[in-house]
């Protein structure tokens, strides 16, 4: 039983190692990049939509609506990023339905780059929305004794983001895997349907807690209190 896709070894040889993890973190990339392609390639503006069109600007309108209603804020800085991750956790996740496909979030290295994405991005977009003096003071206040505890959460937070969706993921499918082993069909069947909605939950709360880090960087002043109220909510 293969707890992590990283111990399964598609191709070795010095000083070349592919492993399940990198193989379908690729993969997964590049249904996203050519469905992306392929979907952008005809747009219409006529008032009969295709259907892909029509699914395309749900998810669109969908993730935007979520970043308006969480940060209170314009949602077009945080769109490409927020949408990014969201849209790569949750096509890992659902992919399981295929034969032999192993989810690369069931890997700490991949969640960890994904939470070590999220970590560089908040001082980025903290920076450009209040420029660099402003968003360095955010960290003496409301007291300069504060800094070491300030540098520590970004640190905590970002290893809580890695160390969560590694955990859920991972505990999912090794649950699924040993309910196969032990009883009937129809029950693993049933508890991998659950598996891939509680892998769309955990694509949601992860960019949702991304969402809420690069937020409170972007406008400390103004929606901290709001921000934090998210952060516990989906803790």
């Amino acid at each position: 039983m293969e707890i992590s896709p990283d111990s399964i070894i598609i191709y070795a040889r010095e000083p070349i190692v592919l492993n399940a993890t990198l193989l379908f973190t690729w993969l997964t990339m590049g249904l996203l990049v050519g469905v992306s392609a392929w979907v952008t390639r005809q747009l219409s503006v006529r008032p009969r939509l295709p259907a892909w069109q029509n699914l395309l600007e749900m998810i669109v309108e969908g993730i935007y609506n979520q970043i308006r209603d969480i940060t209170q804020q314009d949602p077009e800085p945080y769109l490409s990023f927020v949408g990014t991750l969201f849209l790569f956790i949750v096509t890992s996740n659902l992919l399981t339905v295929v034969p032999g496909y192993h989810a690369p979030t069931g890997s700490l290295s991949t969640t960890a780059a994904l939470a070590l994405c999220v970590f560089v991005a908040v001082p980025i977009f903290g920076i450009r929305q209040q420029g660099l003096w402003h968003y360095l003071k955010s960290y003496l206040e409301p007291t300069p004794i504060m800094l070491p505890f300030q540098i520590i959460g970004e640190f905590s937070r970002t290893l809580a983001l890695a160390m969560r969706l590694f955990g859920n993921i991972m505990s999912g499918n090794l649950l699924a895997a040993i309910l196969l082993s032990l009883v009937p069909l129809f029950v693993p069947v049933v508890m991998h349907i659950l598996g891939l909605v509680f892998g769309v939950i955990q694509a949601y709360v992860f960019s949702v807690l991304a969402l809420v880090y690069i937020a409170s960087a972007s406008s400390v002043q103004q929606h901290n209190h709001h921000v934090s109220t998210q952060e516990n909510n989906y803790e």
